[in-house]
């Protein structure tokens, strides 16, 4: 994803929700530890089809500064489909996997998640500085940026491919384009992993991959609608999304390998949250676990097409790279 570290993620064992949550009650760090009589709720929210109530508790424990602001700053890089989308052209108005997850997850704490567009490479910086007190934009959770940063991950994705509807060449796995054309966008990780694995099809007898590089995707998407090529290699989440709107799913489909559910070297994507407000972090972590357990998490990643970049954890700083 941005950035786009690719390391195969395996992630760490989550914390346990209760000891998050009493981390969170207590809190050191990002305002007092008294709570208010009454949370500050913002009464149900619905999204993706399913009402989200806020829980007391979570409000309760939420950063003093937070809670009485009644809304997280959150930053987010747009338009990157199917992350983050304006509604129309022209319109400021955001949408989107991270945009909705944001809502269910603000919903679920009793305050709103305000989105504001910021250039990617300013995220963290902006963070740091106080700006905003999050990001959710498709950001690699690494090692790096955990130094600065920490991450609640929701996702793990990595390269999909994607084939005509239909996978009329029956593709199913990196082996199968093994003395085929493929299309790719130039310079990117897929481009990189195709060239990696042509050793191994010529050691299994198969060919080489016959890589045709394009300056944009949608380049590599008209190759493979006119047949040119049997696939199109690109980051699973945008294979999902693009295989879902183009020609209203009737042109292509993403291929779903057993060995590589997530994507062909997938790496962990998190909401990264300032350092200062650990208390904050605590309870995002604590509210998107309910979400997963719930199956909201599910209902949004399945709108957009890539149910299978979930993850059953809502892990801590798990980057293992």
């Amino acid at each position: 994803m941005k950035n786009k570290n690719s390391g195969r993620f395996a992630a760490a064992a989550a914390l346990a929700l209760g000891v998050g949550l009493g981390t969170a009650a207590c809190g050191s760090g990002g305002g007092s530890s008294t709570a208010p009589s009454a949370p500050s709720a913002t009464g149900p929210v619905v999204v993706a089809g399913v009402e989200i109530r806020p829980d007391p508790v979570l409000n309760a424990a939420l950063p003093d500064a937070v809670r009485k602001a009644g809304k997280v700053r959150v930053a987010s890089d747009v338009p990157y489909p199917p992350f983050e989308m304006y509604q129309s052209e022209g319109k400021t108005g955001m949408t989107g996997l991270d945009y909705e997850l944001g809502q269910a997850i603000g919903a679920r704490l009793g305050v709103r998640f305000e989105f504001q567009a910021q250039k990617f490479d300013g995220i963290v910086p902006a963070i740091q500085a106080g700006k905003y007190d999050a990001a959710i934009s498709a950001l690699t959770d690494n090692k790096e940026r955990e130094q600065v940063v920490d991450f609640v991950d929701y996702s793990a994705s990595g390269t999909g491919l994607m084939v005509a509807k239909g996978n009329p060449e029956k593709i199913v796995t990196l082996d199968d384009l093994c003395g085929r054309k493929v299309a790719v966008e130039t310079g990117t990780n897929q481009q990189k992993l195709l060239d990696r694995h042509q050793d191994a099809c010529r050691s299994a007898g198969r060919g080489a991959i016959e890589v045709q590089a394009f300056p944009k995707d949608s380049d590599a998407q008209l190759a493979l609608r006119s047949g040119k090529v049997v696939a199109d290699v690109l980051t699973k989440p945008a294979a999902g999304w693009t295989a879902r709107v183009a020609d209203n799913g009737t042109a292509f489909e993403v291929v779903d390998d057993p060995a590589a559910a997530a994507g062909y070297n997938a790496s962990p994507n998190g909401i990264a949250i300032s350092k200062a407000l650990p208390r904050l972090t605590d309870a995002v972590q604590t509210a998107l676990q309910q979400l997963i357990d719930d199956g909201t998490v599910a209902k949004i990643y399945d709108k957009y097409g890539v149910a299978s970049i979930a993850v059953e954890r809502a892990v801590r700083n798990g980057a293992v790279d």
